[in-house]
């Protein structure tokens, strides 16, 4: 389950690192071939034609960017108050269901906080009809964008299946609707309390994860709703008790109490009858009346001090505000986004920009139903007095509520928003699809509509009425916040570690439990319903006849886009899909790079010059290039993988053509501003300073160097973020030496997909990109000649003192090439740790209770492939988790081969979620990349499903036991050394205890220009 957590909204410009028209030029036409037809050259213009600038084109107006934003729908109601609304989308065969229920934890009653989330996590261990664990089913189907999650509000449950399934997908969620509690057990609700104490752990572990802990008690008074957090306190989910939790269900969790929303390959004449069929005979329940909740103002200014493992000092300052329904919501959200949502925000501009007093800054307004929450952050640069940074960001602020923003500052904004809106309307489900956006009005406006309604308010926000609301709001006390590095205060733990014991683990170990989603309703029994409270919960309520699973129809093979492919008149290949749902254009401009191509020497110098790419050009400033994306709608985002590096445009169809003049002008024109490197290099230093306080970040930094070996274009650091002396030392020559080597045209391939036919494409890339020719520089080459050493195996223990929950991480190099397609390998591991149901997470977390979500992976890369494992664990069940996964592996690889039900689930799962898996033209693209990097054919998805359906055991079985070895796997522990250090010996492995690098403590001496 994934329990939401507030989003912050960050600047638009970043570099992302993963472990993944209206105004057309009239230019010579270009030919081009489909399929795996050789491509044609573009027509070379001449060189003056060539290098002409392209016709400017002004944006679109927002008003006709919101009239783009409609999702039809139709709705009922059937008798027992299930509210039911369908959008009809034919452009996949798949459907998404979201059933949505009108609790969360503002309804919590003092002593049962994080009882709605832990309710979610129970809804996923089986229902009466559907025994085991819920994920079960949804593998079987071939659901894809399936979770859950639970908030102050609500909780939802969803999953995008095949059109096919849509019977299955609706008889499994009327299941835990109208006939859950006949399987809720002690033994579920002892296991789910530990998963849910871990989940808890795990984001209490991360720097600044006490922080919403302090924020919600000093905003609201005790017995607000909103004063606690949705995850719960420990003690209260410790004395949780089987009565209170079915006494919770039946008193919220009826069919009149929630919101179904069927969207995608179904008409609502096809969705009715079946709606009926399954979710028509669950009994009304009680009604729910979801706590109202005023909007409390602070008596006076409250400032705190809090310390915490942290790199840097953070500010922060917080109100409470009116919630969706307000009309204040709109134009607060505005003031948020002006402030620091922007990537050419006031206090991006002011603090980042000018000052330099800050590495990072935001605002953002979270809403809810009954108020808001509005925070501004601040991470302060290291080595600059924070009092001062405070001091001004307060005058800033001040300023700004006195006077307002511009009118063009509040188009940009909402111009980025709605651009926002209508990419997301691609996706029929998922987190942010249209179900989500339907059923968000329906719950809490009672009306489907409510985004269009607040969308055209957008259009309609003036800069007057941004200030009158700031002034009428952020005018009032403030709760200022500040976290300074040091030790942390007291942890809250559990009384007991949970799952220890063989009595509690669930009685059927391939019936698992809990997945990772929300909350959903359940059986109701009339009688019961009105009862003191589920007091008789020891009675299970009346059986009634099994309802039969319904069949699943034919699910037919995937009909991947067609690809295309044209050749620029310099060489440069372009790879081109179309899909034509949204209007929208999505470009991939790639370069055989990544951050394997960082010198061993120079480790950090591919992120510092991708992020200096959007901070200047040789005729836009780094402000200039954030406010034409966002009077765009346009996201033009650097990027690097290990093996490939690229910067990508999302582009409305409308804002093309000026959208591609600055993707070329930040592709090929870097200006390297000496002051702007400095400022980008010190925003680098502090990332690795904050790196080198997460868990994950030490574990990232320590793993590659032991695998791999130092010297390897592959023993470091995913992040690419680098070693701290060589960031400082970097110099403007060599930025732009690497720029050359790297980023160029005879090392480019260019990916689109979007809702253009490729003949219109060409010409647009011809005019930006057809006349870049190659520096004289030579092309730059990684070398991977060299096998990795021997591996050692041992374990790497990284001391982290003061954390609540260790991190596992582990692995070793295999004898296999990404190219080499390893695709029974894969298959294998999907068993044994690559999905929820796989062994290992199962064991940690739904046998034993120690962990929110473990497992391992053959984590594709071009070259060498490591095997690899990952598992955040409580910190007393460190050692015991070390020894239970290396069990797991053991008698994997050894005596417990692959069963036939895990073998069937591996193919159903994969052959019948491809229609799901690329729905949106980011899918697509993301798959015309990957073929690309691993060498696969065109057709390589729609060939899949049959060399699925192909697999045997036995071949698996082989597979793992040539490939994985347990013996063989380094292990890296990031954890208090002094709780976890003594559970590691007796392993039978050597221990080795290493304090993280220190950090950077101050902003870097300028490097010689």
């Amino acid at each position: 389950m994934v329990r939401a957590h507030q989003t912050r909204r960050l600047p638009m410009r970043r570099i992302v690192l993963s472990l993944a028209l209206l105004t057309v030029m009239a230019l010579p036409a270009c030919t081009t071939a489909s399929g795996g037809g050789e491509p044609q050259t573009a027509s070379a213009a001449s060189p003056e034609a060539a290098s002409a600038e392209p016709a400017k084109a002004a944006p679109a107006p927002i008003a006709s960017l919101v009239r783009q934003v409609e999702i039809p729908y139709e709705q009922f109601t059937l008798d027992n108050g299930l509210r039911v609304i369908v959008h009809e989308d034919r452009k996949a065969p798949v459907v998404a269901v979201s059933v949505w229920y009108n609790v969360g934890s503002k309804d919590e009653p003092a002593g049962k906080t994080g009882f709605a989330h832990l309710f979610e996590h129970l809804m996923f261990n089986g229902s009466e009809n559907s025994p085991g664990d819920y994920f079960e089913p949804l593998a079987e189907i071939g659901a894809t964008d399936y979770n859950g999650t639970t908030w102050f509000d609500r909780t939802n449950y969803f999953e995008t299946v095949p059109r096919p399934a849509l019977d299955r997908i609706l008889f499994l969620e009327s299941d835990r609707m109208g006939h859950l509690l006949g399987a809720v057990t002690q033994e579920k609700l002892t296991n789910q309390i530990g998963v849910v104490q871990n989940e808890k752990r795990q984001g209490d572990n991360e720097p600044f994860g006490l922080v919403e802990y302090a924020q919600l008690e000093a905003l609201f008074p005790k017995g607000h709703p909103y004063n606690h957090s949705t995850i719960g306190s420990m003690a209260d989910l410790d004395k949780a008790s089987l009565a209170d939790v079915k006494a919770w269900f039946r008193e919220r969790y009826g069919p009149n109490n929630s919101v179904l929303v069927i969207a995608g390959d179904v008409s609502a004449a096809e969705a009715r009858p079946l709606v009926e069929k399954y979710f028509g005979d669950i009994p009304r329940g009680p009604v729910n009346r979801p706590a109202e909740a005023d909007v409390p103002t602070l008596p006076a200014p409250k400032t705190q001090l809090m310390h915490d493992r942290v790199a840097n000092t953070r500010l922060y300052r917080n109100w409470a505000v009116p919630g969706l329904l307000s009309p204040d919501m709109v134009t607060l959200d505005v003031a948020a986004g002006v402030l620091g949502g922007l990537a050419s925000s006031r206090l991006d501009n002011e603090l980042v920009r000018k000052d330099q007093s800050a590495v990072r800054v935001s605002a953002s307004l979270q809403p809810f139903h009954r108020i808001s929450m509005f925070e501004i952050t601040v991470d302060v640069k290291p080595g600059v007095d924070a009092d001062g940074v405070a001091r001004r960001l307060d005058q800033i602020l001040a300023d700004y509520i006195a006077n307002g923003p511009t009118e063009d500052e509040v188009q940009r904004f909402v111009t980025n928003d709605v651009a926002g809106r209508i990419r997301g309307l691609e996706s029929v489900g998922g987190f942010g699809g249209k179900a989500v956006a339907l059923a968000e009005g329906a719950l809490y406006a009672n009306d489907p509509e409510y985004y269009r309604k607040q969308l055209l308010a957008y259009a309609r926000t003036t800069p007057a009425e941004v200030k009158a609301a700031m002034q009428k709001w952020l005018t009032r006390p403030v709760y200022a916040l500040r976290v300074d590095p040091g030790e942390r205060e007291a942890y809250e733990e559990a009384a007991g570690s949970r799952g220890t014991a063989a009595s509690q683990r669930p009685r059927y170990y391939w019936q698992p439990q809990p997945g990772e989603k929300p909350m959903a309703p359940l059986p109701f029994v009339a009688d019961d319903a009105a009862g003191a409270g589920g007091g008789a919960a020891a009675a299970q309520p009346a059986k009634a006849p099994a309802r039969p699973l319904p069949p699943l129809g034919t699910i037919e093979n995937l009909d991947f886009p067609d690809v295309e492919r044209a050749r620029l008149s310099n060489g440069i290949p372009i790879v081109y899909a179309r899909r034509q749902a949204v209007p929208v254009v999505r470009i991939a401009v790639e370069f055989d790079a990544g951050v394997a191509a960082d010198p061993a020497n120079a480790l950090g110098t591919q992120v510092l010059t991708l992020r200096l790419l959007e901070e200047g050009t040789t005729s836009r400033n780094s402000i200039q290039i954030a406010e034409e994306q966002e009077r765009l709608g346009a996201d033009v985002s650097p990027s690097a993988s290990l093996d490939r590096t690229a910067i990508q445009l999302t582009a409305l169809t409308p804002n093309l053509g000026p959208s591609l003049d600055l993707l070329s002008d930040v592709i090929r024109n870097p200006a390297f501003d000496p002051g702007e490197v400095d400022r980008i290099r010190a925003q680098q230093l502090a990332q690795i300073s904050q790196e080198l306080t997460q868990p994950s970040g030490l574990a990232s930094r320590t793993l590659p160097v032991a695998l791999y070996g130092p010297g390897s274009p592959y023993g470091r650091s995913p992040s690419g973020n680098g070693d701290p002396a060589v960031v400082a030392r970097l110099t403007r020559d060599d930025l732009i030496r690497f720029h050359q080597t790297w980023i160029r045209p005879d090392n480019a391939t260019i990916f689109v997909v979007g809702d253009l036919p490729l003949a219109e494409i060409v010409p647009q890339l011809e005019a930006r990109f057809g006349n870049w020719t190659a520096p004289a520089v030579p092309k730059g080459s990684k070398d991977f000649a060299a096998a990795p050493a021997a591996p050692k195996p041992r374990i790497i223990l990284v001391d982290r003192p003061q954390s609540p929950q260790s991190l596992i991480a582990a692995g070793y190099v295999l004898p296999v090439r990404g190219t080499d397609d390893p695709f029974l390998l894969r298959a294998a591991n999907e068993v044994l740790g690559g999905d929820f149901l796989s062994r290992i997470n199962m064991d940690l977390r739904e046998t034993k209770g120690w962990s929110y979500g473990s497992g391992s992976a053959v984590s594709l890369r071009e070259h060498q492939v490591p095997f690899v494992i990952n598992a955040p664990v409580q910190a007393d069940k460190t050692g015991p988790a070390v020894k239970a996964i290396m069990d797991d592996i053991g008698a994997f690889t050894t005596r417990q081969g692959v069963t036939a039900t895990e073998l069937q689930r591996v193919i159903n799962g994969n052959t019948r979620e491809l229609a799901g898996q690329f729905e949106t033209s980011d899918d697509v693209l993301g798959a015309l990349r990957s073929n690309a990097l691993y060498r696969r054919p065109d057709n390589y998805w729609e060939t899949i499903a049959e060399r699925y359906r192909g697999l045997t055991a036995a071949q698996l079985d082989q597979a793992a036991r040539q490939m994985i070895d347990p013996k063989k796997l380094v292990w890296v522990v990031v954890g208090d050394a002094t709780k976890v250090g003594p559970q590691l010996n007796g392993l039978g492995l050597p221990v080795e205890v290493v304090k993280p690098a220190a950090a950077p403590t101050s902003a870097a001496t300028p490097a010689a220009q």
